[in-house]
C-alpha cells in the first residue's frame, strides 16, 4: 500500500462533502498539473490511503482519511465545455488528465495542521513542508505514522 496527500480547497470540495456522497466516495476531479496527472494515472492504486488536507484556509490541515477504490481513468470532467476543468485538448482518444475514486474512512480525532506539520522535525522532508503546490504528493509511510499518531490515531 502507498499513501498521498490530496489538498482541496473545503470550499470547492471539503471531507464532509465526501462523507456525504452515495457511499461515501467519490471522484479527485480537476488535477491539471502533470506531475500530479502521473501519480493519478501510473502510481496511485486501489488500496492506498489518502491524507485529505484541506488547503487555502486559515489554519490549514489534515483533516482525515480516505481510501482510493478505483485507480486512474480518464477525467471527464476534462471534455465538458460546461466544467470549469475543461481543456480543450482533451478527447476520448487522448484524454490528458486522469482522476481516482476515493472512499471515506474516518476523521482523525485531532486535525493535524500545516504549522504543527512544520514544527515535527521528522516530516522535514515531506513535499507539503517544501512549499509544493502539488495537489497530489506521495507521504512515506514512516510521515504516515507520524501524522496518524499527532492526529490521535492509533494502530493504522
Amino acid at each position: 500500500m502507498n499513501y498521498w496527500l490530496f489538498k482541496t480547497e473545503p470550499g470547492c470540495f471539503s471531507f464532509d462533502d465526501l462523507k456525504s456522497r452515495v457511499d461515501m466516495t467519490e471522484h479527485w476531479d480537476g488535477v491539471r498539473n502533470f506531475q500530479a496527472r502521473n501519480f493519478l494515472r501510473d502510481s496511485v492504486k486501489i488500496g492506498d490511503h489518502v491524507l485529505f488536507y484541506h488547503s487555502n484556509i486559515p489554519q490549514p490541515a489534515i483533516v482525515g482519511i480516505a481510501e482510493v477504490v478505483r485507480e486512474g481513468y480518464a477525467d471527464f470532467t476534462a471534455r465538458d465545455p460546461e466544467n470549469e476543468h475543461f481543456d480543450p485538448k482533451a478527447s476520448t482518444e487522448n484524454p490528458v488528465w486522469y482522476m481516482v475514486d476515493v472512499r471515506y474512512l474516518q476523521e482523525l480525532p485531532k486535525e493535524v495542521t500545516l504549522e504543527a506539520i512544520k514544527g515535527n522535525p521528522l516530516l522535514a522532508n515531506m513535499p507539503l513542508v517544501n512549499r509544493s503546490r502539488l495537489s497530489i504528493q506521495p507521504v512515506k509511510s514512516d510521515e504516515w505514522r507520524m501524522i496518524m499518531a499527532m492526529g490521535g490515531v492509533v494502530n493504522d
